[in-house]
């Protein structure tokens, strides 16, 4: 299998925060040969696509991608081809990437960030399962128009049966590694797709009696998030209703700087699949190019793509373990400094490697 990593960097904070997960994967993995391709608005304002030929060329040729984040002011409004978002669209839809992993984990010494009370996020560790090839994103007709003198816009939701198992699946298959619980979110009071959705899960259950199973309507979801956090271990839920929960749950931590995804597809097999990992943190263009954006979720995307597309779990942990402890070392960056005097994004990752 090839052992090249597809290296996206993207926009905003994303080269920064890239990289820097970059220099900690070649640590541990020198092996590894990591080729770095323009997406997004860099690809953009070079007039090329959001996700031109060499980068999907790339992509095709490299056991998993490294992606650091697109998305410009300057491209708002336009029409979804032409702005920088379209690469992580069709990444996704070109690579069926329907499997979005997003862990939520606060770690030792950072509860004090969160903006809910230590005791409601110490030791928490969540992950959420976000369905992402299908429902209200993807579903056609999807438009805007006029009729008699009106405009109006029509976004279509829609989800099959297949759609909703296997997304089921790597939910209840993960939970029996953590603690055998997941709770599913729908909207089944109101949305026909959300009926199918818990009919569906309720069924693939039986297939996992040692997984408890639960049902919470998306809005109860929401505000049990932040009402008793720990009770979480998996949720899996559709796009746009994880789209949304995945944020807040981030939040929980104090910094979305901190939390990394994976988004897994049927490419490749068990434990080696082709993945497209990324911080879910966003481009932040108000401080790009200064230095201090937060790699932690960088990094930890890169200990998800050594586990998911390498089968590499003894350095994915080594990765986890060592951020986790330059945090307890006091290590911190300015968003969740506090009185602690702040580290840039180099000096953090320093510290990140030197504890590896």
């Amino acid at each position: 299998m090839s052992q090249t990593i597809a290296v996206l960097p993207g926009d905003g904070v994303g080269p920064e925060v890239t990289r820097a997960a970059v220099r900690v994967l070649q640590h541990v993995r020198p092996d590894l040969r990591c080729v770095e391709s323009v997406v997004g608005g860099a690809a953009l304002e070079r007039g090329l696509s959001p996700l031109p030929d060499e980068a999907r060329a790339l992509a095709e040729s490299s056991a998993a991608i490294l992606f650091g984040s697109v998305g410009l002011p300057q491209y708002d409004g336009k029409p979804l081809p032409e702005r920088p978002e379209y690469a992580l669209f069709l990444l996704r839809r070109d690579y069926e990437l329907y499997a979005n992993l997003r862990p939520v984990r606060v770690f030792p010494g950072l509860e004090d960030a969160s903006s809910l009370k230590p005791e409601l996020v110490r030791g928490l560790d969540l992950i959420v399962v976000r369905e992402l090839t299908g429902g209200i994103y993807f579903g056609k007709p999807k438009e805007q128009r006029v009729e008699d003198g009106i405009e109006m816009a029509v976004d279509t939701m829609i989800y099959r049966a297949p759609e909703i198992e296997r997304i089921a699946r790597t939910a209840f298959e993960l939970a029996r590694g953590r603690r055998k619980r997941v709770t599913s979110v729908d909207k089944q009071n109101i949305l026909e797709t959300s009926r199918l959705w818990r009919r569906v899960v309720t069924k693939l259950a039986n297939e996992y009696p040692d997984v408890q199973l639960d049902h919470l309507l998306v809005d109860n979801a929401a505000m049990q998030l932040v009402r008793r956090p720990g009770y979480f271990d998996v949720i899996v839920t559709e796009n746009m209703f994880g789209d949304i929960l995945s944020d807040e749950a981030a939040i929980l931590t104090g910094s979305i700087g901190t939390l990394p995804s994976a988004s897994l597809g049927t490419l490749g097999t068990p434990g080696r699949q082709f993945g497209l990992y990324e911080p879910i943190a966003g481009t932040a263009p108000d401080i790009a190019g200064k230095g201090i954006a937060n790699p932690t979720a960088a990094i930890l995307s890169a200990a998800l793509l050594l586990r998911y597309s390498l089968d590499d779990d003894a350095n994915a942990l080594r990765i986890e373990r060592a951020v986790e402890n330059a945090y307890v070392s006091g290590a911190r960056t300015a968003e969740i400094a506090g009185s602690t005097p702040p580290l840039g994004t180099g000096a953090f990752t320093d510290r990140v490697i030197a504890n590896l």
